[in-house]
């Protein structure tokens, strides 16, 4: 729970502190990747945030925070926030830096990106790397990308996390990524969490399910790892790593075989229903789904049977799952499911990957891509370590610039990333709110604003509110937003002035957008900061079997999949480290490694905080007791997972949460702060997806063996 602490000193008062000075109450976000994006309130004393809680009135948040925000202001107020701006007097790595001022700062930076912009290697040398560190539309993207596209710097196409379940979702319901509505599950019989742990990554949306629970619907979990979500669930189904696709195809052929479709939907609201049909008895029998999927043929058979009847269903299908080569193909071949049984029909019934194509927010005009020179090359986060060491097209890496974002953490094959980072003809910028694994590596780095301290706005993922994030205290130290600091090195480096307006200018903009958000302005939010986009009461978008696709239709066969070199049709794409497919490979590491979140961070934010570094502890890699057995490794002995690529340490967990042939370790720890040095990230890949450029973590093929570690 919330919890007063003691106010630091000294610290400024913020010409901002209140949205209303007669009040010590502020309206904040939850600037976490999450698709809940709670509203918090904020009460402020002399200038000093002393509680913050989930705000009571917000229909979503419903008064309560998860348990890494119910701590926030001990991030806010942590004696090791990084609050002014330094400059690395150390070897790379070190961590050795001296405080230097503002000014000198951004010379060093403006000077350096002009030096290399006028080179013969160009701007294109420079090379801009962020993720949603925050998912405020202002300071996560908007004059940051105005700037490195004015500057001409190589463009960053941001795939890490949810890129390829999003194309497979779009090929199959088209543009937007609109679902089901997520204020509806309560009415839901069936609810499906299709790889994914509702219960922690999204623990305001499991509030409704278990809502649904007790009026009478059964919650089903599909994971090759018993989660949290799994074993509260009433029925967890297990399958192997990367075989989503395989299990949906199978249902599709127990759903066809025994009549159980409606065909009065299919033939309305779809197209290539036949095809589909013929694919799915024909090559998907439940036998061979089995042994696929290491799910017996009478789990497949009853669930497929109870997804026919119980009305509405709900699929929430997360992005776990899409993790390995064919992600973007699973994602597709589950979506497809609901227009097969109508559940399109029902409010609340369906498919849920995403809600955020409902907001339509004037992203173009917030990011201005036309600012980009023409032919710039687009350079995909998953390649960092390619990038550092000179293996992609174009000009070598010269620069890089880091924020809302830990690459020497979160990146794949974490190595060679660290092996780029250590480069010393490498100049990088870390602007952070903390020490982190990459400010280690920088040449300078600069105190970042916490969400507290800065101006934004917020769609969301996981439901259908436009909210506003109002400053409730000063910056603590020296710490300045992203806006800010692209602000003043545009202003060193000449730019348009007006490019690079205020933070109130650029919310007007980006609301400045589609139907759904156009009744919206800021006077609004400053009145009401949170507010529902302009949807129907009873919003159910495919109920008529209308989609946002070319053909205007759910497309299960998709004539631009095949253009773009697909297969039309969904079907099974194995992973590309798989022991039925690469025995050769699984000789040496056969153990299939999935690394999903561990609930007291989100990816790799709260990792250095004491209090959920407790709840925690340790790393560990859950084995079953067979796997452990033959390795002769016992619970809470210190191990070494590994392969080609790396390796990392960690205590072994016996849970019984995971079936013989696979391994889980969640995270993701900071790798100075755990022994060995290294995350799950040491073993992981930078191949990508079938589709949509994403990572493949959970494509990962280890062996676990005893480690020399104590304690």
């Amino acid at each position: 729970m919330s919890r007063p602490i003691a106010p630091p000193s000294p610290l400024r008062r913020s010409l901002l502190a209140v949205a209303n000075p007669s009040s010590d109450v502020v309206k904040a976000v939850c600037p976490l990747d999450c698709p809940d994006t709670c509203s918090m309130r904020v009460t402020v004393r002399d200038g000093v945030a002393v509680d913050l809680r989930g705000d009571s009135d917000h229909p979503f948040t419903r008064g309560f925070l998860c348990q890494k925000m119910a701590r926030y202001l001990d991030r806010v107020y942590s004696p090791e926030r990084l609050k002014h701006p330094l400059r690395r007097i150390g070897p790379k790595g070190s961590g050795q830096f001296e405080r230097i001022t503002w000014d000198e700062a951004l010379t060093e930076v403006a000077s350096k990106f002009a030096e290399i912009a006028e080179s013969p290697d160009g701007p294109q040398s420079i090379l801009p790397y962020s993720y949603y560190g925050t998912m405020g539309k202002l300071q996560a993207s908007s004059l940051d990308r105005r700037f490195f596209h004015r500057l001409g710097a190589s463009i960053l196409d941001r795939t890490i996390c949810s890129s390829a379940g999003g194309v497979g979702y779009e090929y199959t319901l088209g543009r937007g990524r609109q679902g089901a509505d997520p204020m509806a599950v309560p009415g839901c019989k069936l609810i499906l969490n299709w790889g994914s742990n509702t219960a922690h990554t999204n623990s305001h949306l499991w509030s409704l399910m278990i809502r649904a629970r007790k009026a009478g619907a059964t919650l089903v979990t599909i994971d090759p790892y018993r989660s949290p979500t799994a074993a509260r669930s009433d029925w967890h189904i297990q399958p192997r790593p990367g075989t989503d696709a395989a299990l949906a195809l199978g249902l599709m052929h127990v759903l066809w075989r025994d009549g159980l479709t409606d065909d009065d939907y299919l033939r309305k609201g779809t197209i290539g229903a036949e095809q589909l049909r013929v694919r799915a008895l024909e090559d998907y029998p439940v036998e061979r789904v089995s042994e696929i999927t290491g799910v017996d043929a009478s789990v497949i058979e009853e669930l497929a049977r109870r997804y026919a009847s119980e009305r509405p269903s709900l699929i929430r299908v997360n992005y776990g799952l899409q993790r390995h080569k064919g992600g973007g193909m699973a994602v597709r071949t589950i979506t497809c499911l609901p227009a097969l049984v109508g559940a399109w029909r029902d409010h609340g019934g369906g498919a849920l990957l995403s809600t955020s194509g409902t907001y339509e927010f004037a992203m173009d005009r917030l990011t201005r891509p036309d600012l980009a020179p023409k032919g710039t090359r687009v350079v995909n986060m998953n390649h960092l370590a390619e990038a550092l060491a000179g293996e992609l097209p174009g000009p070598p890496v010269r620069a890089l610039y880091v924020y809302n974002c830990n690459p020497a953490a979160i990146a794949p094959d974490q190595r060679k990333v660290i092996e780029g980072l250590q480069r010393e003809d490498l100049f990088t910028v870390v602007h952070e709110q903390f020490p982190t694994d990459t400010v280690d590596y920088a040449d300078i780095v600069l105190p970042a604003t916490t969400q507290l301290e800065h101006l934004d706005v917020h769609g969301s993922y996981g439901h259908h509110f436009v909210m506003l994030n109002t400053p409730a205290i000063a910056p603590v130290g020296e710490a300045r937003s992203n806006n800010d600091v692209f602000r003043a090195l545009a202003g060193r480096l000449h730019f348009e002035p007006e490019l690079f307006p205020d933070d109130e200018s650029l919310i007007r903009e980006a609301l400045d957008g589609g139907p759904s958000i156009r009744a919206i302005t800021l006077e609004r939010l400053r009145d009401e900061p949170s507010i529902r986009l302009d949807l129907p009461e009873r919003y159910a978008p495919f109920a008529e079997g209308h989609f946002p696709t070319p053909s205007g239709k759910c497309e299960l066969y998709s004539e631009s999949m095949k253009l773009a070199g697909l297969d039309p049709l969904p079907t099974y794409i194995p992973p590309r480290e798989d022991p039925q497919t690469r025995p050769e490979l699984a000789g040496s590491y056969p153990l299939q490694l999935l690394s999903p979140p561990r609930p007291q961070f989100l990816n790799s934010t709260f990792a250095n905080s004491p209090s959920h570094q407790a709840a925690a502890g340790d790393p560990t890699v859950e084995l079953s007791a067979e796997d452990a057995r033959a390795r002769g490794l016992v619970e809470g002995q210190w191990a070494e997972v590994h392969n080609a690529r790396g390796s990392f340490r960690a205590r072994v967990a016996l849970t019984g949460s995971v079936r013989p042939g696979v391994a889980v370790a969640t995270g993701l720890y900071w790798n100075k702060l755990v022994p060995g040095g290294g995350n799950a990230n040491s073993t992981t890949s930078t191949a990508l997806t079938d589709m949509g450029g994403g990572a493949t973590f959970f494509d990962n093929l280890v062996e676990v063996r005893a480690s020399g570690e104590v304690g």
